[in-house]
């Protein structure tokens, strides 16, 4: 907080205009940064996740970033399509690359309109379905990223009964 009273004596104004122009900055930002040019499967591994705490992965070994996958029973196909039926009942959604074993959506963040890229693999020899959840903007989620993922997770669940 001592951060922004600094910044909005600097600029001459008060405290709470100071946030109002950092939210206008990063909704600005939010718009201009592009898709990482990393996303996808390579030998059956997503992207690591970067530093940062906004993002999570099932396949990092880092306690920060790692979560459980999703396990089915079902054949790949079933999976896969009750997969699509959460995402697309969840609001800001938008499939970007729909394949047979991997699924890349964009989820937008009401408000400033954060994008967050959100990978899924299928393994099907496993029967995981493996994932990678990360904002692009801003370096702190507030856990958004887990919290998303969990509640795909429990809508998967329900849904294969």
């Amino acid at each position: 907080m001592a951060s922004f009273r600094v910044f909005a004596v600097r600029l001459g104004i008060g405290l709470g205009s100071a946030v109002v122009v950092v939210i206008l900055i990063l909704a600005i930002l939010a718009r201009v940064v592009k898709r990482p040019a990393n996303l996808g499967v390579r030998e059956g591994k997503l992207a690591p996740c970067p530093n940062s705490p906004n993002c999570v992965s099932t396949q990092s070994q880092d306690p920060r970033h790692q979560i459980a996958p999703i396990a089915y029973a079902t054949s790949l196909e079933e999976a896969k399509a009750t997969l699509l039926q959460v995402i697309r009942s969840m609001s800001g959604t938008t499939i970007i690359t729909d394949d047979p074993t991997y699924i890349h959506v964009e989820f937008y963040v009401r408000g400033i309109g954060f994008v967050d890229d959100v990978e899924f693999y299928l393994d099907q020899q496993a029967q995981l379905i493996h994932f990678r959840s990360s904002a692009r903007l801003p370096y702190y989620d507030w856990q958004v990223n887990r919290n998303r993922m969990e509640t795909i997770r429990a809508a998967f669940e329900a849904a294969q009964g």
